[in-house]
């Protein structure tokens, strides 16, 4: 334990100037991952994942329960290892090194602190366990949150333990954050609080996120990138803006009888509403379909329709009454 816990203040700031981690890794993927599979037991909680994630992103992770969210996270920060394929961190095996370990940041989804612990004792922690710690920040943002160095952790409530995590992630100066599900039990305040206090700490400082959430209208807020898993697989992956631009759903009213998807668009998935059928279709260039409404999805439309997909089920020129049975 480090010198100095128990005491009630906030650790003194040296007059030295940080040092930063170097960013040169940033002209590599942030993560990248290879033919990516992890079983448990006779479980497969991934399976053959391969995916490139830009640095400099913040990347939202979904997918439904079970999906393989966690697991990926914990592959990706060392906490586990493959059953098969690869997986890199700037180009290195996550965890290989104590310099690699000091590249990335992770909160993990019970937001672990040590109850006994207070305010002012976690940043000494940090500074002690962290060689590129920002003290600075650290206490900037302990001010700022009006957190009490002396109060325990035990006793914060679900916002503040989860900004008190988010303080000790981001004042290690990573170069990668992983945050798995850091806002799914706060409610809408503290959720909104920790979103703003996150896209200001990109803003601020060079860095690549991954943040996985169930909850789509964070990510619209806050990621520029966006990974959809379902079953342990990839389902999409890539610049959400491009996703949403190369996207479409198309609407037909049952009235108007049968109808196929026109030639060169790919199904991504089809669904009955009582009065019409509705597909989410992918294509390269503007889509004009003779007896179809053409529209644009919202993000939510994109992540559910992935997320409802059977593997292997993306095919072109469905016939959409079989599609959506």
């Amino acid at each position: 334990m480090c010198k100095g816990l128990g005491a009630s203040k906030l650790p003194a700031v040296s007059d030295t100037s940080t040092v930063l981690p170097s960013t040169d890794d940033l002209t590599v993927p942030a993560v990248e991952a290879r033919e990516l599979s992890r079983r448990f037991g006779s479980r497969w909680a991934l399976t053959d994942c391969t995916l490139t994630i830009p640095p400099g992103r913040v990347t939202g992770l979904v997918g439904q329960n079970g999906a393989g969210k966690t697991t990926l996270l914990h592959l990706a920060v060392g906490l586990l290892r493959p059953t098969s394929g690869t997986i890199t961190v700037f180009g290195q095996r996550p965890g290989a090194r104590p310099s690699q370990l000091a590249k990335v940041g992770f909160v993990a989804q019970d937001r672990p602190l040590y109850a006994g612990l207070s305010v002012a004792d976690h940043l000494r922690l940090g500074a002690h366990l962290n060689p590129a710690w920002d003290a600075r920040l650290a206490t900037r943002r302990v001010e700022r949150l009006a957190l009490d160095p002396g109060q325990q952790a035990r006793s914060l409530s679900g916002g503040q333990r989860a900004q008190l995590a988010l303080t000790l992630a981001i004042s290690k100066r990573p170069q990668l954050l992983i945050l798995d599900e850091p806002v799914a039990s706060l409610d809408p305040l503290a959720r909104r609080d920790f979103l703003q206090d996150l896209a200001e700490a990109v803003a601020e400082h060079p860095l690549s996120v991954v943040l996985s959430s169930h909850l789509v209208a964070d990510l619209a807020s806050v990621c520029n990138y966006l990974i959809v898993l379902g079953t342990g697989q990839i389902r999409v992956a890539g610049d959400m803006s491009e996703l949403l631009a190369t996207h479409y759903i198309l609407t037909r009213s049952r009235r108007q009888g049968h109808a196929a998807v026109p030639a060169g668009l790919t199904v991504v998935h089809a669904w009955r509403l009582k009065n019409a059928t509705k597909v989410l279709v992918r294509a390269g260039e503007p889509v004009s379909a003779s007896g179809w409404r053409v529209s644009r999805p919202s993000l939510d439309d994109l992540v559910v329709s992935y997320m409802r997909q059977a593997p292997g089920r993306s095919r072109r020129d469905d016939n959409v009454l079989e599609e959506s049975q």
